[in-house]
């Protein structure tokens, strides 16, 4: 029955849990934003849930070692049944008969010295605990920078798509006009096919962009961990016509996020921790100090008392003379019987306490300790090692990505003047087309680089917003 109600209950369980992942899935309405999306992955990402529970193992290790300070106490009890010649345990006599007989004791024991081993261990556990702390806020840090540009990735894919449709509505309109220029007689046959091919082709860039939409709002739901949607829209965020140059330079970048960043931090705090753990094995060359004491009593279905009776006269075999006269010794005696002791009070009579101080001086033990202390040691320098690593790979990608903003900065600067450029050479060339001044390869020349132009010009603006989050990652500031 115990069972059965178990099972039941881990189902209920089961099915609510998935209740209430597919109430926040389905919660997503119509329009995701930014901000939504963020909180759904650091709700749901299995990169953040691995965090979070190595930070609540950490814990529970870390209240561990507090409670190695509390003493300990047991309870044991027997009871069996002796055939044939055994030891009474109520007199210690030998006995030939079928016995039954139990013992019960409460043990303690309370650890006073052992060369501050858990007071160290206290201390590791506690600094474990914090620095995975550090590693949970690391992770959801890390969802948020990657949902971050995965949603930028969607609304840039979304304005090439945008820019494809508008330049395929630019050729169709042109096409339209051929038509009738072509049927008219007005314009050589090969002017509409060229421009009818360069029209199919714009509905392939379409067809390929409205792929890369779908590919990348899949890339962004695979960070929230939730299921596709393929009907949901994005938030539009407003952004700035202009492209500033980013404020800060590498050198201060570096030191902010020296400062504020969780892996830093946590590499850190592990030094501590494998400090700590060095103490604790240098803690097993010192003896070790406990006190102790117990209770305990024994029972014997052999144990009884003899209890006295009535009295009688034993004449026996001696004579005693008076004068001439044999007068038979009478003497006087009592009888006993036997009488099993009560459970409760053998109990009660058995019991026995003690209180003992012991303490146990290590030798020898394999070199255990010694070697022990060796590895603590070696642990203690390969982590010192890998802190100052992460300080020099913090500071060698914080190079690479502010020179990456550079170039991504100096590219829309460039394709921004082009775009300017081309625009105005296609707007000249557009104008003799139609007056026909000038052939369909001219005309599609001139259009092609306009629309080159502006497509790169879209992508280079959001490669650069890419860029500069990634820079306020490692100072600590992503908000939108």
């Amino acid at each position: 029955m115990q069972k059965q109600k178990a099972f039941v209950l881990s189902i209920l369980a089961f099915l609510l849990l998935n209740l209430s992942y597919a109430q926040d899935t389905t919660s997503i309405g119509s329009t995701l934003t930014l901000q939504q999306s963020v909180d759904i992955a650091i709700k749901y990402n299995l990169q953040v849930w691995t965090a979070e529970y190595q930070m609540k193992t950490s814990k529970v290790q870390s209240n561990q070692a507090k409670d190695y300070l509390l003493p300990s106490l047991s309870a044991n009890g027997s009871y069996g049944i002796n055939f044939g010649r055994s030891i009474n345990n109520f007199d210690n006599s030998y006995i030939n008969q079928q016995t039954n007989v139990a013992n019960y004791g409460i043990n303690g024991s309370l650890l006073l010295f052992s060369g501050l081993q858990v007071y160290n261990s206290i201390k590791q556990t506690a600094y474990a605990y914090d620095a995975s702390k550090l590693d949970w806020q690391q992770q959801k840090d890390n969802i948020t920078l990657a949902v971050i540009l995965s949603y930028l990735q969607v609304l840039s894919n979304q304005d090439l798509l945008a820019i494809a449709r508008s330049q395929a509505t630019v050729d169709s309109a042109q096409v339209e006009r051929l038509k009738i220029q072509n049927a008219e007689g007005s314009i050589a046959p090969s002017a509409l096919s060229d421009l009818q091919g360069q029209y199919a082709g714009d509905l392939v860039n379409i067809a390929n962009s409205v792929n890369a939409v779908e590919q990348s709002k899949v890339n962004l739901f695979q960070f929230l961990n939730v299921a596709y949607k393929r009907d949901v829209q994005l938030e539009r965020i407003p952004l700035d016509v202009q492209v500033p140059e980013y404020p800060a330079n590498p050198d201060s970048i570096y030191q902010t996020a020296v400062y504020l960043l969780p892996w830093i931090k946590s590499a850190d705090l592990r030094i501590k921790v494998y400090e700590k753990a060095l103490s604790v094995a240098r803690g097993v060359y010192y003896p070790s100090i406990s006190l102790n004491a117990g209770i305990q009593s024994s029972y014997s279905s052999a144990a009884s008392n003899q209890v006295p009776g009535s009295f009688f006269n034993d004449t026996s075999n001696s004579y005693v003379t008076v004068g001439a006269t044999d007068y038979k010794v009478i003497n006087q005696q009592q009888l006993f019987s036997a009488v099993k002791i009560p459970f409760g009070d053998q109990m009660k009579n058995n019991r026995g306490e003690y209180v003992s101080l012991s303490i146990n001086i290590p030798i020898l033990n394999y070199l255990r300790a010694r070697n022990n202390v060796k590895q603590a040691k070696i642990n203690l320098e390969n982590q010192r090692a890998v802190s100052h690593n992460t300080r020099l790979q913090l500071q060698q990608m914080v190079e690479q990505a502010y020179q990456n903003m550079i170039a991504a900065h100096d590219q829309y600067k460039f394709y921004k003047d082009q775009v300017v450029a081309y625009t105005e050479s296609f707007r000249a060339a557009e104008i003799k087309f139609n007056a026909g001044a000038i052939t369909s390869d001219l005309y599609l020349i001139a259009k092609n680089n306009m629309d080159r132009a502006t497509t790169n010009l879209s992508a280079a603006r959001y490669n650069y917003l890419f860029r500069t989050k990634i820079l306020d990652y490692y100072q600590g500031r992503l908000t939108w």
